[in-house]
């Protein structure tokens, strides 16, 4: 019969900081054991349920479409569609097979964001002006109450970068995952902003450069 190594998370198996070899006299212990990455993908969701140590249970995520993406200058978070795994620092290849990681830098639909940042602010954002106003004649009609407290929201309005109305106008969001989907089963994470997202789009700038 063909045996299948298990995964191990010992170190008696390595040489010694000098090089010298151990010698192993202990066998394999339960608590060191390890199992193959979860490897998730992007499509419709499908979870696995693993029972682990202690009782306790983890969510294997395969495959994630969707996740919660918080956009903390407005500080607020809206369950989005992930399109496209755009840069992840660790490996190329978790790029091109479209693996959903911890601080994967994936791109999200900007339409929830779009929608309530209009109805917060009465705003619309990333259309340029003629289209706004072509938009705004053919909108339904808002309560005076609800004009009187956009018009007080927009006072304490912050202004919108640069980079950030550019995506908007693109319907697309860079965004970073905080989770990891091998183990919880979700993929949400937050909304790139400031120096972070400066960071990150010129590290794809060069990369495509190559």
């Amino acid at each position: 019969q063909a045996r299948t190594m298990g995964l191990s998370r010992d170190s008696r198996h390595k040489r010694r900081a000098t090089g010298g070899r151990r010698a192993i006299h202990i066998k394999k212990r339960k608590f060191e054991m390890a199992r193959p990455p979860a490897m998730t993908k992007l499509g419709q969701k499908r979870v696995k349920i693993v029972r682990v140590r202690g009782g306790n249970f983890k969510y294997r995520a395969m495959r994630l479409e969707y996740g919660n993406f918080s956009w903390g200058s407005e500080a607020i978070a809206k369950k989005t569609r992930i399109m496209e795994v755009a840069y992840n620092a660790s490996n190329n290849e978790l790029v091109r097979t479209k693996t959903l990681v911890k601080n994967a830098i994936v791109q999200v639909d900007a339409v929830p964001f779009r929608e309530w940042y209009k109805q917060h602010y009465g705003v619309v954002l990333g259309k340029k002006a003629a289209k706004a106003d072509k938009d705004e004649k053919k909108e339904e009609k808002v309560s005076e109450a609800t004009q009187k407290k956009q018009a007080k929201r927009r006072k304490a309005m912050g202004i919108i970068e640069g980079g950030i109305e550019d995506q908007f106008r693109q319907g697309r969001l860079y965004a970073c995952i905080s989770s990891r989907p091998g183990q919880c089963g979700r993929a949400d994470g937050y909304i790139l902003e400031g120096e972070e997202l400066q960071f990150y789009l010129k590290k794809m700038s060069a990369k495509k450069k190559k």
